[in-house]
């Protein structure tokens, strides 16, 4: 398996050699480094031979040392020990061999969230809400999310037996699965969300985004396609070169597509290289504050293009690129060399100093750069410096109390295996939860603590009833089906769907101006 690192370098970069006159500061720098080692040496031995309990050098150094070290660079560096280092890899080949299923522990037992369709977990039929026993005769009362996945995992073709307890059955119940590949696409959904309006969704960018995008786009016929709402909503990113094939889908040959240099790291430019694929339509990009590094990078593009409008909010601004030095061990070190540049020249990195991690990762702060100010092909202003801004600001409905409640209490996860332990799943993706469902869905609230009044509930029923459907459709179905069923009520994906005409605007400007360029380049006064 290749292995290429997560949001960013496809291939570590050759660090140049310093000119002569630093030599002396390279002498004083690596005297400095062996004065470092030294004191760090003499206080681990120190720790080793004199803390009150049994040290575990491992995990010192592993989870202790070079993360601390890291934590004082920048906020993506990160070190991958041989475990981390596995995972990293399954992420990025966007498959791993197991049974193909999301655990989780809400309230510390590991239970089945949902499984993935079409994985061997899926075909078993192991449902959400199924609380995981023991897996091969391993007693997992006791066991960490992690722990259990583990052991879910394994060679392909290799059995695993799998006891569950599930509402309203009195027994334990087993499956005995077969381990197989479970693909994790990137692009999860392609369909029409109207005549001539397509919707795609992108998750992520593994190995397979660039190849996943045009066959989606080829099963839907991409001639009857007027107009294309492109979903990077909560996106985090993945391998670069493959956000740099999707830009180049949608771009013409030889336009920028993105830029990085650092203080050892010469500037390297991604440009489009093949270009013009398919008929040119609008484009736009759903975007929000989970969007970051490689579809930061797609979109930045996009925009600086005027290819595609940006409806949403100001992405993540995760703009480091980090190269991948591999360790002793099978660990990894993945380090920032450089930073990223859309293609007008804008910083995507959101500044990272005077705050703590938690603030950083949780976006609590954040603002543009009016000193890293670019233009468009077109001329439009753009800034750097925090991520990505919208061409047009959306922010989904804030919950009320009640939803907000209802959500956090996890009232519909643990409502549908007690409602279909008693009920028949609904055999038809026609079927809308009725007012006896809701009602039902309002006692079991109730005795779960939910805080509700007469007056909240019928406020808010249409929310509840629309949650209870996809939550059901979860487990008669698929997560997949359920999610498709949400798009219907995406107010985000209906706005960038009446966005589309500003999309044409810039797309039939954009046109002007290019053949405005040929016609200068072909004008007398050239020849």
């Amino acid at each position: 398996m290749v292995f290429r690192p997560l949001c960013l370098l496809a291939a570590i970069l050759t660090v140049s050699l310093l000119p002569l006159p630093a030599h002396a500061a390279a002498v004083q720098s690596e005297d400095d480094m062996r004065a470092s080692i030294k004191t760090f040496t003499q206080v681990f031995q120190a720790v080793e031979a004199n803390f009150a309990d049994k040290v575990d050098s491992e995990l010192v150094v592993y989870k202790g040392a070079i993360p601390g070290m890291l934590r004082t660079l920048d906020p993506h560096s990160s070190f991958f020990d041989p475990k981390a280092n596995e995972s990293f890899r399954e992420q990025q080949a966007g498959r791993y061999y197991g049974v193909g299923m999301y655990i989780w522990a809400p309230e510390g037992k590991v239970m089945v969230n949902y499984p993935f369709i079409g994985s061997p977990a899926y075909r078993a039929g192991l449902r959400p809400g199924d609380a995981l026993i023991t897996v091969n005769d391993k007693n997992t009362e006791k066991l960490t999310v992690a722990e259990v996945s583990a052991l879910l995992k394994g060679p392909r073709g290799t059995p695993a037996q799998i006891v569950v307890k599930r509402v309203g059955k009195a027994d334990p119940i087993t499956f005995n699965v077969m381990r197989d590949q479970v693909p994790r696409d990137s692009v999860t959904f392609a369909l029409f969300t109207k005549p001539g309006i397509a919707y795609l969704k992108i998750e992520s960018f593994n190995e397979n985004t660039s190849k996943e995008v045009d066959r989606a786009l080829a099963k839907l016929d991409e001639s009857k396609i007027q107009g294309l709402v492109l979903d990077l909503r909560d996106n985090p990113g993945g391998l670069v070169n493959e956000a740099v094939g999707v830009a180049d889908r949608f771009l013409h040959k030889g336009q920028g597509v993105v830029s990085h240099h650092g203080r050892s790291s010469s500037e390297t430019k991604f440009t489009a290289k093949k270009g013009e694929r398919g008929p040119e339509y609008p484009i736009v990009v759903l975007v929000n504050h989970g969007t970051a590094s490689a579809a930061e990078i797609l979109s930045g593009a996009l925009q600086d293009h005027d290819r595609a409008w940006i409806v949403g909010e100001s992405t993540f601004g995760k703009g480091l690129v980090q190269a991948p030095f591999p360790l002793t061990g099978n660990s990894t070190l993945l380090l920032t060399i450089a930073k990223y540049y859309t293609p007008s020249g804008r910083l995507i990195q959101r500044d990272y100093t005077h705050q703590s991690f938690y603030q950083y990762y949780s976006r609590n702060n954040g603002h543009v750069n009016l000193k890293d100010s670019k233009k468009t092909d077109s001329g439009r202003t753009v800034f750097g410096g925090d991520g990505i801004s919208p061409d047009e600001s959306f922010t989904a409905p804030k919950l009320t109390q009640l939803e907000g409640e209802l959500l956090g209490r996890l009232a519909l996860f643990y409502f549908v295996p007690d409602y279909l332990a008693s009920h028949s799943a609904p055999d038809s993706k026609s079927w809308v939860p009725g007012s006896d469902v809701v009602e039902d869905f309002r006692q079991f609230a109730l005795k779960r603590g939910v805080h509700l009044t007469s007056e909240d509930f019928a406020r808010d029923r249409d929310w509840i009833q629309e949650q209870l459907r996809e939550a059901i459709f979860t487990t008669a179905f698929s997560k997949e089906d359920a999610d498709q069923v949400a798009l219907d009520f995406d107010p985000e994906l209906q706005k960038g769907v009446a966005s589309l005409s500003q999309s044409k605007v810039l797309l039939d400007r954009s046109k002007q101006i290019v053949a405005q360029r040929g016609t200068q380049r072909g004008s007398p006064g050239d020849q």
